[in-house]
């Protein structure tokens, strides 16, 4: 069984886990399904918006389709929670992709 249908697996017995979600949700960047993770990047963070790490690849992925306005949105939004988190790894990385874009 492949990686992702491990995944959906899991997910079938425990379907808002955060963590196998978010695997699934890279995975599905992986295959260049970028609808179906955002579905599952949104879902996250309205649920648990203290699942930082998430902020940072939904961006990512509104990057790649242009979608700039949006994607600055999410960085600052993540900033904000990690800022209030303390968790200044993810800060600081949230900061320098939101910095890249800033200006374009």
């Amino acid at each position: 069984m492949e990686r992702k249908e491990k995944l959906q697996q899991l997910l079938k017995d425990d379907p808002t886990d955060n963590f196998l979600q978010h695997a699934l949700a890279l995975e599905y960047v992986k295959e260049g399904n970028d609808a179906e993770a955002k579905i599952l990047f949104e879902a996250i963070l309205e649920r648990d918006p203290d699942y930082t790490g998430s902020y940072y690849h939904l961006a990512k992925l509104l990057e790649r389709a242009n979608d700039y306005p949006t994607a600055i949105a999410w960085y600052e939004k993540g900033m904000q929670r990690a800022r209030t988190l303390k968790d200044m790894k993810t800060y600081n990385e949230l900061q320098a992709a939101h910095e890249d874009i800033a200006d374009l």
